[in-house]
């Protein structure tokens, strides 16, 4: 028998992108089946490479969508959620052609809060 709308229990989304950092934490032990040292060498890598990445996208290159979504998917693995939403408008901006300065400084803004973060916890380890 088909439900009708009235019929479903609807369960509230979790919130794209969490106010509580710039990393989600929550989906950081998930990837990484809770192992902390996977953890700590995956958010070393994550930094590295976004620094390394955004710094490419400074250079506007040819291929800078395609580099924005590089960064999006890296910065989703991890749950770098801020980076990701900046660097999906970054691509966007670019795959449109529209004006790219705003989004690229949100990105810049995102990846060097991030990299603070993850800093941080290195440097507790």
């Amino acid at each position: 028998m088909p439900y009708s709308l009235e019929q479903v229990v609807w369960m509230p989304s979790p919130p794209l992108v969490p106010d509580d950092g710039p990393i989600d934490f929550d989906h950081l032990r998930r990837m990484t089946l809770g192992d902390s040292r996977l953890e700590r060498e995956v958010l070393a890598m994550f930094a590295g490479q976004a620094a390394s990445l955004a710094a490419a996208l400074a250079q506007t290159p040819a291929n800078a969508a395609a580099l924005a979504h590089k960064l999006k998917g890296s910065a989703r693995a991890i749950g770098a959620v801020h980076v990701a939403a900046a660097a999906a408008d970054l691509e966007t901006a670019l795959r449109n052609g529209t004006d790219a300065a705003e989004p690229r400084t949100a990105l810049d803004q995102a990846v060097s809060r991030a990299r603070e973060a993850i800093d941080a916890i290195l440097r507790r380890s």
